[in-house]
């Protein structure tokens, strides 16, 4: 990719999630593990019918906190803290990654459908503190999840940027329909690339790429 291709960016949009730490770190799998157990409580329902509501409610909604907002009105508040309350064992640092966001010109953010405080750990554990302007969790959006168009633009008008001076990195490529109509330039950080033209690039290896732009 030609360096010029993001030279116009003042402000670098980062995911969370197998963005900014690799899908096989299966970090995820432990926040699962902890949706199902509160949904199962909280619903009385059986493991099945609760991993059954959380794989339909996240195709559906976009997370599956949505879904039981939605359908049943839970209080997001605890059932984010309960679900995130997990180890960080399974992240190492990466200064490589580090010195590389540092070297980006211009404004860094997190924005992830997470909540804040989780990301900040993670943030640690990945060596990644002190980076970003700016962490925005899914109660900045009024706990609306990506990709509803609603929530990037009360995050976006929430920091102030300019979005077609903006840039997205996000490993869910329906998460980027919404931040390419605004004008974003799109980054798909996954193993295979996601079809449309709203993906402008594609990486599996967010590093790698970053280190085209800041050499």
């Amino acid at each position: 990719m030609p360096r010029t291709a993001l030279s116009h960016v003042k402000t670098w949009v980062f995911d969370l999630d197998h963005t900014l730490y690799p899908p096989d770190a299966r970090l995820f799998d432990l926040i699962e593990f902890r949706m199902v157990g509160w949904m199962m409580t909280a619903l009385k329902i059986s493991q099945a019918d609760a991993n059954h509501l959380r794989k339909d409610y996240w195709r559906r909604y976009g997370t599956t906190l949505a879904g039981l907002m939605r359908e049943h009105g839970v209080d997001p508040g605890p059932y984010l803290t309960h679900v995130h309350d997990i180890p960080m064992d399974r992240l190492t640092p990466d200064p490589t990654l580090a010195a590389h966001i540092r070297a980006l010109p211009g404004r860094r953010i997190v924005y992830t459908n997470g909540h804040a405080p989780y990301a900040e750990r993670v943030l640690a554990a990945r060596g990644l503190s002190g980076l970003f302007d700016a962490v925005y969790g899914v109660e900045h959006a009024n706990f609306l999840p990506k990709p509803e168009r609603a929530a990037f633009h009360t995050v976006f008008a929430l920091d102030g940027l300019t979005a077609t001076t903006a840039a997205m990195f996000e490993d869910d490529a329906r998460n980027l329909v919404e931040p390419h109509a605004m004008g974003l330039a799109t980054i798909h950080v996954a193993p295979d690339r996601g079809v449309g033209d709203h993906i402008h690039h594609h990486t599996d290896d967010l590093s790698g790429f970053l280190s085209h732009l800041v050499a």
